[in-house]
């Protein structure tokens, strides 16, 4: 198994883009870390790995929080005695996608859980890695930062455009050290975040639209990598372009 003696910390590993890829980590030999808002849907992650001969920890804790990801990270450090790979996958989109139509709340909370989020992980993680000289964090943005518009919002187009240059920062700073850093943009994805858009896409739409499996694919990839070897950006996205005129209209 390509990950064997891997610990592997994941956030947002609750549902979606974290979940999946956790459960493929696991099966390919690795240590799961999992880190989510919602402590029922990470421990519920933790118990499925383990059913299946695995070994999870779960922590249920908002990743904007940067003193509880410092203590969990020192915990784990204890416990496993390292963290090889980082995910920072944790985040959502707001209700409101127009400039004038999102309200503070809504900016701030996007801001905290994807990006802050992604700069405390990484800042919590880094030590240790530098001291092993070996690391692997990859950030989860998306396409909507590399064509920005309604569909994905202002301020989550915004946030996701910070984060791929967060990502090229870390390569630069890191760049004489064996720690690398991948950002994966994924387009549409088949996951319940779909549900929550003002129209879902329909069935037919949703047969277009990539898995999380594909995406879990991919991030194994990557991670299972010699140390020598880093993929500094990969962009995932459905191959057919769907119509989505009526989704669009109802965009508040």
């Amino acid at each position: 198994m390509i990950l064997d003696g891997k610990v592997c910390m994941v956030t947002g590993a609750g549902s979606g883009i974290g979940r999946t890829p956790a459960l493929h980590m696991a099966r390919e030999g690795a240590t799961l870390v999992l880190v989510g808002r919602t402590e029922d849907k990470v421990a519920s992650v933790a118990e499925l790995i383990q059913s299946q001969g695995g070994t999870a920890t779960a922590y249920g804790l908002d990743v904007s929080d940067r003193d509880s990801i410092v203590s969990m990270v020192d915990q784990v450090e204890k416990i496993y005695g390292r963290i090889d790979v980082l995910l920072n996958n944790a985040g959502h989109s707001s209700p409101h996608r127009r400039l004038l139509n999102t309200p503070p709340e809504e900016i701030e909370s996007v801001i905290s859980s994807n990006l802050l989020g992604t700069i405390y992980c990484s800042q919590a993680v880094l030590p240790g890695m530098l001291k092993r000289d070996s690391g692997t964090i990859i950030n989860v943005a998306s396409v909507a930062a590399i064509e920005p518009g309604l569909m994905g919002g202002m301020i989550y187009s915004t946030v996701k455009a910070s984060i791929i240059a967060f990502t090229k920062f870390l390569n630069s700073e890191f760049a004489k050290t064996n720690i690398r850093a991948t950002v994966v943009s994924p387009g549409e994805i088949d996951t319940p975040a779909l549900d929550r858009r003002p129209v879902p896409p329909n069935e037919e739409g949703r047969k277009t639209i990539s898995g999380p499996e594909e995406v879990s694919d991919l991030l194994v990839t990557i991670v299972g990598l010699p140390q020598r070897t880093a993929i500094p950006e990969v962009i995932i996205r459905p191959t057919f372009d769907r119509d989505r005129s009526e989704e669009m209209e109802a965009i508040p």
